[in-house]
């Protein structure tokens, strides 16, 4: 089980919100890059990060910090990057600056044949970030709830050729409540596409129970607020996981 620490980004600095409310950040560091290198020297092999300002505005807003990012990592480990990649000359910019996974969110619902032709363009490239609530998805930087059922969505587009689903349970993202395993587990033995765990991590505890179940398709876990405000040291969560497997 990989645990990927998320990076946020919000008018160039290192944030986190409470259920993607962008009035409600709290800056955790204005150096974007720095923070970067910290999860690397705590042993991440894999970086999250999503640009919040593109996310609403429908393009990238903080490319800027995106390549501080990739610079302070170097090709030390892959980078997922998400939020306002909503056509495909965005996509090849992004990953011509060095990132390995481009995020396909509110376009991949509202768009499906952008998401085909992407897949197509970028194969091995594309992850689709899946947020709902209640099994309905989200779009619009959570602003809006749709009538999509989030596994019957998930399943088109693996049938495009996706690499991966990150899913989001966004009534608990930011809000260390735990993840929502019921649902990821549920979602997870619908596809063959392997699924990243999204929302609510909070605990070790959490982590044990995503490793109890990683043979159903969870490949990983995004760790965001808990990581930050220190009620999960990330260093020791990613050893737990790795002991966990080897069980």
């Amino acid at each position: 089980m990989l645990i990927i620490p998320a990076i946020d980004l919000k008018d160039g600095e290192c944030v986190r919100l409470k259920q993607g409310l962008m009035d409600d950040a709290t800056v955790f560091n204005t150096s974007p890059g720095e923070q970067a290198a910290l999860w690397l020297e705590q042993g991440a092999r894999r970086l999250h990060v999503v640009d919040l300002n593109g996310a609403f505005a429908g393009k990238p807003k903080n490319e800027s910090a995106i390549k501080e990012i990739v610079k302070a990592l170097g090709d030390e480990i892959p980078i997922q990057l998400g939020g306002g990649i909503r056509d495909l000359d965005t996509i090849e910019r992004c990953l011509d600056d060095g990132v390995s996974y481009v995020i396909i969110g509110t376009a991949a619902v509202k768009n499906p044949g952008f998401l085909h032709n992407a897949c197509s363009a970028f194969p091995g490239q594309i992850i689709v970030g899946l947020d709902a609530r209640d099994g309905k998805v989200a779009v619009d930087g959570w602003s809006k709830l749709t009538g999509h059922d989030v596994i019957d969505l998930a399943k088109k587009c693996e049938d495009y050729g996706v690499e991966g689903i990150i899913y989001t349970d966004i009534g608990r993202d930011g809000m260390l409540s735990g993840i929502n395993i019921e649902a990821t587990v549920k979602l997870a033995q619908a596809l063959m596409i392997p699924v990243i765990a999204s929302g609510g991590l909070s605990s070790m505890e959490d982590i044990r129970q995503l490793c109890a179940v990683e043979h159903e398709g969870i490949f990983a876990t995004i760790a965001g607020r808990a990581i930050y405000d220190g009620s999960l040291d990330f260093a020791e969560a990613q050893e737990e996981a790795d002991r966990a497997t080897q069980i």
